[in-house]
């Protein structure tokens, strides 16, 4: 099974949280990985609504009737499952055991919560839905076996959104899950690690993706299927546009940059794995499979101008003013350093002679704007003066050569006329076309960009 040839034959498929939301939706899913005779290892998310549950826990609810409230809806979820099931006593005693634990860790969360808490407790929605859908497999007839991802995926130990030790990964990986890989259908979490210690990491956020393309990459895999409850990338969301059309095939490069500024479909890190190995991903609706989806490949047929609108909401701006900056060596470099001690990640960034804005990135399990930490502040503060702006939006338009194609921005700002733009970022790259807007205005941008572009 090591040999590179025989792993091109694996198949990693993942299934987003609608995608095993209750019994048909996970029998549907199952249905897919039961056709495919080379996918040999699945990754799954927590149920539909679970995570959403769990991190409100995980935030403290002191108000114990509240508590009971969730704890009452996370059991209905999971029992909804366990109804339905042929053999429901093979895996209940493993549910119930699971729930309890989260009933323990909600009241330590509410009496104080922490980073390294939340991940613990979060991390039961995958834990509780790879019991249900492993059981659903068996009981149609797959060898499947349900296997934990953190025996194999070792991360760092920062909590809410943990970094992947690759080497590490790969190594486990061979030793402990490929053997397992020859003659069963492993199935595993999504969105979760472990640090050198044991102890429970998350990827952040839609961390799924990333989960199963950091195993792809690990086990050499000829194929990454990513299923969720649209078929394939488009245009942009069908619910900013309803005329939004549907994408066939999209590069590496592009599918990153439309990650990386928001379209939903894909987690931002999960093309870094793929794009390291090479390795084709498609991503398909798990309720329509017939309908196709997109093929995500190194190189495609077509490379047009604009290929795509993103938004990204929840955003903050820093704009950092002093007049010591004109003509001064450094003060990016002390301003940067200041961020990176503070773990501060930067998204974008603009300069003038006197200021410097920059955007902060958030995709960490907790969700909602970035803050930029106090200690961060403080020490910015003696630097320059320090203005902190929310409630912006990130409106991307994803293409090919746009920096090199003459008058290819006419259109994009004849169509901005109109509104206030609070940062543009063109020309770093070939590929994207940016700008922060006021998060009341993105929509009708939005929509008025792709009535312009793509309709």
């Amino acid at each position: 099974m090591s040999s590179s040839a025989l792993n091109a034959e694996i198949t990693v498929a993942k299934f987003g949280g609608t995608s095993v939301a209750d019994f048909v939706a996970m029998s549907r899913s199952a249905k897919i990985v039961i056709n495919n005779p080379t996918t040999k290892l699945v990754l799954i998310s927590a149920c539909s609504g679970v995570t959403n549950i769990l991190v409100e826990l995980a935030n403290g609810v002191a108000d114990a009737e509240h508590r009971h409230s969730l704890m009452e809806r996370l059991r209905a979820i999971h029992h909804s499952v366990l109804a339905d099931l042929q053999q429901p006593e093979a895996v209940a005693g493993h549910i119930d055991e699971l729930l309890d634990q989260v009933g323990e860790l909600a009241i330590k969360a509410a009496e104080h919560k922490s980073a390294e808490l939340t991940d613990q407790l979060v991390a039961n929605g995958e834990l509780l839905s790879t019991h249900l859908f492993t059981q659903i497999m068996r009981e149609m007839g797959a060898d499947a076996l349900r296997y934990d991802i953190r025996d194999v995926l070792r991360t760092d130990s920062r909590f809410g959104k943990a970094s992947p030790e690759q080497e590490m990964i790969r190594q486990l990986t061979e030793e402990k899950l490929l053997p397992l890989l020859q003659d069963k259908i492993v199935v595993s979490q999504g969105f979760i690690g472990s640090d050198e210690q044991g102890r429970t990491t998350t990827l952040g956020r839609g961390g799924s993706d990333y989960s199963a393309a950091l195993m792809a990459e690990a086990v050499d895999a000829g194929t990454l299927e990513i299923w969720t409850d649209v078929p394939g990338m488009y245009t942009t969301d069908p619910r900013i546009a309803p005329k939004a059309t549907p994408i066939k095939e999209i590069s590496f490069s592009e599918a990153s940059e439309m990650a990386n500024f928001g379209a939903k479909i894909l987690h931002p890190s999960t093309l870094i794995p793929a794009v390291r190995r090479q390795i084709p991903v498609f991503v398909g609706s798990s309720r329509a499979p017939e309908q196709g989806g997109t093929w995500i490949r190194k190189s495609v047929t077509e490379a047009p101008l604009f290929r795509a609108l993103a938004l990204r909401s929840n955003q903050t701006l820093i704009t950092l003013t002093s007049l010591n900056m004109f003509h001064a060596y450094g003060f990016l470099a002390e301003v940067f350093r200041i961020l990176a001690e503070h773990k501060v990640s930067v998204d974008l960034i603009s300069t003038s002679e006197v200021s410097v804005s920059l955007t902060m990135d958030q995709t960490d399990t907790g969700g909602g704007a970035p803050t930029l930490p106090p200690g961060a502040h403080a020490a910015l503060s003696e630097l320059c003066r320090v203005e902190i702006e929310q409630d912006l939006c990130l409106i991307s338009l994803i293409g090919n050569r746009m920096s090199q194609t003459a008058g290819s921005v006419s259109t994009v700002f004849n169509t901005l006329d109109e509104y206030k733009l609070r940062m543009i970022c063109y020309g770093a790259s070939p590929h994207n076309l940016c700008f922060l807007v006021k998060t009341e205005h993105a929509m009708p941008i939005a929509q008025s960009l792709h009535r312009k572009i793509f309709e």
